[in-house]
């Protein structure tokens, strides 16, 4: 091991490796560029409005020929970064100034370069101080270049997550359900309540089946029939079987830049009997069941060792990307564990053996409004009183 050869080879590893880490920091530091300059473009004055500037992404090319929508996003932001934003937008909502949990984020990823393993807490309490003193986010961004990018980029990716819709609860007093309008958090973990499940981060993890590849999305490890939950609104644009997710289901959001993908789901009754393809669904409801279909061109076969339910979540700035070789897909261990906070219950009705959603929420951004989920308030209450979930 005390040879010069040795040596030489430990040394020759060792540059390759500091090259290759130069290489792929080039090529990120690219990528923010050129999707910094197409936001920047768009949008001059680099602070519009949140609404405005995450309501529509261009889909025509610039005066240089290169396309005018965001071609790649890295998100790493933590769980911790996740509640502590959320829980300054929902604590000054209806108060002046209110601090937007999108716009939070975006300033501190601008701070650290996209890289959230460098967050701590007080960065955000010292940007909600300033903020109080008066400054605007648009002041202290000013000198921030790739502010606008993180901005839309986590619009698209948080951008349906919170809000102000209506929810059942019940009524302390009288133990009745009762509706109330609230602000917050509306959009729900993937794994009903009392449910167990394990999940690590495996995003970019080889994969072999069919062709070798990289693993775009995150596994939840669970018991087959666990209930599977809506994470947001949307409408139901895939369903039935494909050979590598076995039976799975595809949920689009209205605003069209979030497609969530839930894979491996049972065999033989994969799907809650409410949905079928086109359907709009809200968030919080019972989709389908755990499952470990798969790895299969035959339908409706289990070939996954594990029963798991494998989600993806595509990011879409432009409808070219969305069945291409430019697919974004984003890394969501963190996002599952920030959503855990919100996690529906559910009831079983013995007699068919489906899970229905325990409280009601009507989400506005369910174009004329949802059917709601439910089991009729009789068999309700006797199924709440056994406790047979």
């Amino acid at each position: 091991m005390n040879s010069p050869h040795f040596w030489r080879r430990i040394a020759g590893l060792v540059f390759s490796l500091f090259f290759c880490a130069l290489f792929f920091s080039k090529i990120k530091d690219t990528i923010l560029t050129e999707n910094a300059r197409i936001v920047n473009a768009r949008f001059p004055d680099n602070h519009t409005n949140t609404e405005t500037e995450n309501s529509s992404v261009a889909t025509t090319a610039d005066s240089d020929g290169k396309q005018d929508f965001i071609q790649w996003v890295d998100f790493d932001v933590t769980a911790a970064a996740l509640r502590q934003a959320l829980r300054y937008d929902v604590d000054s909502y209806g108060k002046e100034p209110h601090f937007n949990w999108i716009d939070l984020l975006a300033c501190l990823a601008a701070k650290y370069g996209g890289d959230f393993s460098h967050f701590q807490e007080n960065d955000m309490d010292n940007l909600i101080d300033r903020l109080q003193e008066g400054f605007t986010m648009e002041e202290l961004t000013a000198d921030m270049n790739y502010f606008s990018y993180y901005k839309e980029a986590y619009g698209a990716i948080l951008g349906g997550m919170v809000g102000q819709f209506e929810a059942q609860i019940p009524d302390k007093t009288t133990g009745e359900t009762i509706w109330v309008t609230k602000y917050g958090l509306k959009a729900f973990s993937p794994i009903a309540k009392n449910f167990p499940y394990q999940d690590y981060d495996d995003f970019g993890v080889a994969r072999s089946y069919g062709y070798r590849r990289q693993h775009l999305g995150h596994d939840l490890m669970g018991q087959v029939g666990t209930p599977v939950i809506a994470i947001e609104s949307g409408y139901i644009e895939a369903m039935g079987w494909n050979q590598y997710g076995g039976w799975r289901l595809g949920i689009r959001s209205f605003d069209g830049k979030r497609y969530y993908y839930y894979a491996h789901l049972r065999k033989n009754y994969p799907y809650h009997k409410s949905f079928q393809g086109g359907d709009y669904v809200q968030a919080g409801d019972v989709i389908g069941y755990l499952g470990r279909t798969g790895y299969s061109s035959v339908e409706n076969t289990n070939n996954i060792d594990e029963p798991h339910l494998h989600l993806g979540l595509q990011i879409i700035f432009d409808e070219s990307q969305k069945d291409s070789n430019h697919e974004i897909w984003i890394d969501c261990y963190e996002l599952t564990r920030f959503l855990y906070m919100n996690r529906q219950e559910t009831v079983r009705d013995p007699e068919t053996k489906e899970y229905y959603r325990v409280w009601q929420m009507k989400d506005p951004a369910i174009p004329g409004g949802a059917k709601e989920q439910r089991i009729d308030a009789a068999s309700l209450n006797t199924l709440l009183n056994t406790s047979d979930r």
